[in-house]
């Protein structure tokens, strides 16, 4: 299973608590491959070229639908390349996280924290669901951030932490350790709801937001096009019966995510509305185009 980020960050979180289940129903292990780089473009290519027997896949997130907006040129064709297999989960939401150094405790203090100098954040790379959250951010509140890409999402939330950068927005599933611990600040979530593990925490829009919900990325598992529909079949009941037990649905509730597992069908449509989603969230962030 290739997952085509840095290990330590939310897809391989989510990522290992799946596979760890999918292989005992198999009764062979599945191997997790960290290919991280390029806002996933790299990892999701070489499952574009594999094999389509069902020994590799793809375990990825919205950065799926969206890199075909953000950059110029892909070297797969979403479309073409790929099979859907199953939506694992879905996200409830962000939480926007602030360095103990700056001067903020609300969200309207970091607005005008960021109105009286230069405020940089990190995310896992340009164009993914992180990046134009931040961007949407600025766009709604009038204020410039400088956004500062890395390699994933633990090296995001590690320049933060080290005073690389001022803020950023990542899921929960990876940051509420450093939360809770008092190594980053939190000030707010950008779900519908508040997030059920720091039900202190306001929402974006009890904050004084508007228009600024973000239910937070899904995470998705692909097979090579022309893999035979009995074999995705398997592997999306698979993965459904692994999301029943209450260990792992307990291990994605916690971190701010709905463990999913539709059929296969539904899912390719759900990327068809979610493709059109993103497209309206990169022309409102006025999200420029990137080479690979």
């Amino acid at each position: 299973l290739v997952v085509p980020f840095a290990a330590g960050g939310t897809a391989d979180v989510v990522a290992r608590a799946v596979t760890d289940e999918v292989g005992a129903q198999f009764g062979q292990a599945i191997v997790l491959d960290n290919r991280g780089g390029a806002n996933g473009i790299i990892g999701t290519g070489i499952v574009a070229k594999a094999l389509p027997d069902g020994y590799t896949l793809l375990h990825v997130t919205a950065s799926f639908v969206i890199n075909p907006l953000t950059y110029t040129k892909l070297p797969y064709d979403t479309q073409r390349d790929f099979e859907p297999v199953t939506n694992v989960v879905l996200g409830t939401g962000y939480l926007l996280l602030v360095h103990n150094g700056v001067a903020a405790n609300t969200v309207k203090e970091f607005i005008a924290y960021a109105r009286d100098g230069k405020v940089n954040y990190s995310s896992p790379g340009v164009g993914n669901t992180l990046h134009l959250a931040g961007e949407l951010f600025a766009v709604r509140t009038g204020i410039k951030l400088l956004h500062v890409p890395y390699k994933g999402v633990a090296p995001a939330l590690s320049a933060l932490v080290a005073g690389e950068v001022q803020a950023t927005f990542i899921p929960a599933t990876v940051a509420l350790p450093l939360v809770k611990a008092g190594r980053v600040r939190a000030l707010a979530f950008t779900g519908a709801g508040r997030f059920a593990g720091l039900s202190q925490l306001p929402t974006m829009g009890e904050s004084g937001v508007a228009n600024f919900e973000l239910t937070g990325s899904w995470h998705g598992w692909f097979a090579p096009a022309r893999t035979p529909a009995a074999i995705i079949a398997r592997l999306q009941r698979e993965v459904v019966r692994a999301l029943q037990l209450s260990r792992v649905r307990d291990t994605m509730t916690g971190g701010g995510y709905e463990p999913d597992g539709r059929g296969t069908a539904e899912f390719r449509q759900f990327l068809k509305l979610e493709a059109d989603r993103y497209a309206e969230m990169v022309r409102v962030a006025n999200v420029p185009k990137a080479a690979y």
